[in-house]
């Protein structure tokens, strides 16, 4: 088995791929706050792979992406007590050996490179990809595989936080897609204006992404997100949300 490793501003993602069958098997993730990233490591990883029957020695190989790099020697000194090896950390100098490139690789994050890595060993041609994440990112990419420039706003998640801390009166709402653009009540009210707004910012954002490169592009949308927004189905060709833990194995084997 491949055990895929992703640290990102909210969660660290852990997956394991069945190499025999080709399919992610299995996920969780734990908060990516330091205090307590240490004891979840400890307690919930052994016990997670006690549960569900999983012996470290099943994994072949670990890869290790990661956007928050002070918890980088947490989680590879973890590896090495816990899996008996050091995972593969992607880092810019990764890059050169794939069929993808990066202008500036030392300032575009592992994460959006898996997702560009994936996307494009998917489709062989021009796509953008819309991951709903922390951030909610916007990446092209052309023909040949030159990513062609990076769209970043808040994220779904980041916009009602930061809402509900900066007023005194509004709360923090679920993620849930309203029938109605105009609210009945508070909640209703700030699920309609973030929610139908984001729906108008992604239609947005890939209507001037095309207008400015007129490439017939694929739409490949990721993240834990990607399904929030019911109603930008017919803007996706596919909605992945294993393409940067997919991506993150394709770039580990490519540098092994």
């Amino acid at each position: 088995m491949f055990l895929a490793i992703d640290a990102g501003n909210s969660n660290v993602v852990f997956a394991l791929f069945d190499s025999k069958s080709g399919k992610w098997t299995n996920q969780f993730r734990l908060e990516t706050k330091t205090p307590k990233l240490i004891s979840q490591l400890s307690k919930k990883v052994p016990l997670y792979f006690l549960e569900h029957d999983i012996h470290v020695s099943q994994i072949e190989k670990i890869g290790f992406s990661s956007v928050v790099p002070e918890i980088n020697g947490i989680i590879e000194q973890f590896c090495e007590s816990f899996f008996g090896q050091a995972p593969y950390l992607i880092q810019p100098k990764s890059f050169s050996k794939l069929p993808v490139k990066a202008v500036r690789p030392n300032e575009i994050g592992s994460d959006l490179m898996c997702n560009v890595m994936a996307a494009y060993s998917r489709v062989s041609g021009p796509v953008i990809i819309v991951d709903f994440g922390t951030a909610l990112t916007f990446t092209a990419v052309g023909q040949d595989g030159l990513i062609l420039g990076v769209s970043i706003a808040p994220g779904l998640q980041t916009a009602i936080k930061a809402l509900f801390m900066n007023t005194s009166k509004l709360p923090e709402v679920e993620l849930k897609m309203p029938e109605s653009a105009l609210g009945k009540n508070t909640i209703h009210a700030i699920q309609a204006g973030i929610l139908y707004g984001y729906t108008g910012l992604v239609k947005g954002m890939l209507e001037a992404i095309r207008k400015e490169i007129q490439l017939d592009f694929k739409v490949i949308a990721t993240g834990g997100l990607s399904s929030i927004l019911t109603n930008l189905e017919e803007e996706f060709d596919v909605v992945d949300r294993n393409l940067t833990l997919e991506g993150l194995r394709l770039i580990t084997e490519a540098n092994s």
